[in-house]
């Protein structure tokens, strides 16, 4: 269960040499500049500049940094400060502000999240770089998270269907950053934070984020300690050249916690603090090494951005838990399993950015190519209980051990090995003052080989390459500079090997379709508050089945569909100048709407409430003091697709007050959740692995500039 070595020394080479040759690319072609720019003030321009809770432009969507209300797609941007305010440490917390998104447990060991009614554990991005190995993510580098609603083919290639989360971490500035914190928290809470950097000179400056943390839980035996840094420098050789280069290192252990079993159609009713299973035997620990080369030139109306990714994740896991309802007789069956997986990811990104004008019509033009390699070695062992797989216990006294864990036949022992090779182009055409059309076009080549190491069964070789387009295109009508109108097609693909994984009876599967219509508005309530809205219907198609001609074969055809209709509201920004506000509404509909292997059609989809209602205030009450309250509801849903058990709607109150002294320098924050101590569940993994709702608990944060 020990982590194998860490990055390779070829690893930093390729990332050496890439960064080396862009450089020398760029001297090479300094003679065609016309018109240099400044790129340092570029570097301490966010792409996306954010006053308070309201953002105003992004570059996720469109790769390009765009005005949000020019953008044709629901994004909700979080940023800092709002991640300050309400003490957000994951991307759970996240989740929970963002209308059409839902968390899910992801087994207790990593970050998974139902977004639109589709449920993935891949669709996350750092910077625009894909992200998608199963772990736990943390806020601590983080500048604002940006959550993209609908397909995104484009931008970010297969996957995707319902959306993507985008992490947007910080970067050295020039001049002086000093803040650090600790925060103390219910259940043994510690955790610290540091963010520091400053110019080296008028060319060079550094940034350092650093984390560490421990914790227990209101669960019985669980607990958690992790720790992350940051280093970053940014180079500006000259007045329209930028290299930015980073490391991170993650660790985080915990206990793998898939929280309690059912009992006919709703949560068992027992303790909260329950662990089924066994809690010492059930650990999850990950480690992750990034190394990352951005490099931004101007060549005088033409901008030039390549970025280099080389991430290697490091990720171990086993689960004793519950692998079944509690019965009539009060028995629950108790199953195990580990897994392993240690994964390479290698991404490179070159846009080219220029604009010009044809007549009457002025154009934004992106071109692009991403190419990519994946490496990842797969293994799972089976949890035996003496000779058996399972062991029965009472509900009443869940703990079973787990006397060996091995290769049980079917169990994985593989290596995928994936390729990506992708082009795209963009065009942004403003028609006149008032009308806009985005339209793009991706071409993706994604090829996948499966190396199967079993040796006590049939081998599986198994290999699949899936060339696809992937269009979108958007209009937008801004008759007021406060109003502005859009409709937008967008669409992504999903291949058989998407997560890294092929079987037998998937390799001859085309990728399945995910396909958005949508329409919607933004208004400028005030020079600081946003109102957003959007009526979509994403439909998933080519969905897989079994035969129906011959179910028992295990052969599958795809003639499946889900579709997802809803409405999504958000609410952005000041109402006034002592009152902040960050809220969301989702109404929604998801269901199978054609049979697939998950579930007959008419049914639900899991994890998708009607209604989500999420709202946070912040106050400003003067002399240094502000105070937060927030509430969260959610409509009852589904556990799965089997449409068995629900989880009852629940709401959910926070709170927050802040005192600010030393002249704005030192904040001292008590963030309370769950402050009418509401005994709720918010998700879940199976109809047999719910998550309870933590009690009421305090943090307690001091945060100091320097």
């Amino acid at each position: 269960m020990s982590f194998r070595p860490r990055l390779k020394p070829v690893v930093f080479a390729m990332l050496a040499a890439s960064a080396c040759g862009n450089v020398a690319n760029v001297a090479l072609a300094a003679d065609a500049v016309l018109s240099p720019v400044l790129v340092q003030d570029q570097i301490e321009r966010a792409d996306g500049p954010v006053q308070g809770y309201r953002a105003t432009r992004s570059a996720t969507f469109t790769k390009t940094d765009t005005p949000l209300k020019e953008v044709p797609a629901s994004i909700t941007v979080v940023p800092e400060s709002v991640i300050e305010d309400q003490a957000m440490r994951s991307i759970s917390d996240v989740l929970r502000y963002v209308p059409g998104t839902t968390a899910a447990q992801g087994e207790g060991n990593r970050d998974q999240m139902v977004i639109r009614g589709n449920n993935t554990t891949a669709d996350f991005f750092v910077n625009g770089i894909r992200d998608d190995a199963q772990i736990f993510r943390d806020l601590y580098n983080v500048e604002r998270v940006e959550v993209l609603k609908g397909p995104g083919g484009m931008t970010f290639g297969r996957g995707g269907a319902g959306g993507i989360v985008n992490r947007v971490t910080k970067r050295p500035v020039f001049g002086h950053v000093g803040e650090a914190s600790v925060m103390l928290g219910s259940f043994d809470q510690l955790r610290g934070t540091v963010d520091v950097g400053n110019k080296l000179s008028d060319a060079a400056a550094w940034r350092i984020n650093a984390m560490a943390e421990r914790t227990d839980s209101f669960r019985d035996g669980v607990d958690a300690k992790r720790y992350a840094f940051n280093p970053s420098v940014t180079l500006t050789p000259g007045g329209n050249t930028a290299l930015t280069l980073a490391y991170e290192r993650l660790y985080d252990e915990r206990t793998a916690d898939r929280g309690i079993p059912s009992q006919g159609d709703r949560p068992f009713d027992t303790q909260r603090s329950t662990f089924f299973g066994n809690a010492d035997q059930s650990k999850s620990r990950a480690m992750v090494d990034a190394l990352s080369a951005v490099l931004e030139h101007d060549f005088g109306g033409v901008q030039l951005k390549n970025s280099l990714s080389v991430t290697q994740y490091d990720k171990f896991y086993q689960n004793v838990f519950a692998g079944g309802a509690v019965n009539g007789a009060g028995n629950v069956r108790i199953s195990a399993y580990n897994s392993s997986n240690l994964r390479t990811n290698v991404f490179n990104q070159t846009d080219l950015t220029t604009k010009f004008a044809t007549g009457s019509l002025k154009h934004t033009l992106l071109a692009g190519i991403e190419l990519g390699h994946q490496d990842s070695d797969n293994e799972r062992n089976t949890g035996f209980f003496g000779n058996s797989t399972s062991a029965t216990v009472s509900a009443a006294n869940p703990v079973a051990t787990a006397t060996s864990f091995r290769f049980n036949g079917t169990d994985a022992n593989n290596t995928v090995k994936s390729d990506t090779v992708a082009a795209y182009l963009q065009d942004q055409i403003a028609l006149s003052e008032q009308w806009k059309v985005l339209a793009g076009l991706r071409w993706d080549q994604f090829k996948v080989d499966l190396d199967d190491k079993r040796t006590t069964t049939t081998r599986l070789d198994l290999s699949r390459t899936d060339t696809e387009v992937s269009p979108r295109f958007g209009l937008v009508w801004t008759p007021t500079p406060a109003q502005t109108y859009y409709a937008s097609y967008s669409y992504a693909f999903l291949p058989s090997g998407e997560q890294l994984s092929l079987a037998a009876n998937t390799e001859d599967l085309k990728p399945e379709k995910a396909i958005n219509h949508e329409i919607g508005a933004r208004w400028d309530l005030n020079p600081d508050l946003t109102l957003s809205a959007a009526i979509f219907r994403l439909t998933r198609e080519d969905m897989k089945t079994s035969d129906p001609t011959n179910p028992a074969s295990g052969r599958l055809v795809q003639t499946g569909e889900q579709r997802t209709e809803g409405v999504e509201i958000g609410l952005q920004g000041k109402l006034t100048s002592w009152w902040q506000v960050f809220a969301g509404y989702a109404n929604l509909d998801a269901e199978i709407t054609k049979t697939t292997s998950s579930a007959p059609k008419g049914r639900k989809v899991g994890l998708v409430p009607e209604q989500m209602v999420s709202l946070w205030n912040r106050f400003d009450l003067g002399h240094g003091w502000g105070a937060g309250l927030g509430v969260i509801h959610q409509d009852s849903s589904y556990t799965s697709f089997s449409n068995t058990v629900k989880l009852p709607a629940f709401t959910r109150v926070d709170g927050a007050l802040y005192y600010t002294f030393a002249g704005g320098r030192t904040r001292v924050a008590l963030n309370v959740e769950n402050l009418t101590d509401k005994e709720y569940f918010p998700t879940a993994h199976s109809d047999t692995n719910i998550s309870p709702g933590a009690p009421l608990n305090a943090k307690l944060t001091l945060t100091h500039a320097f």
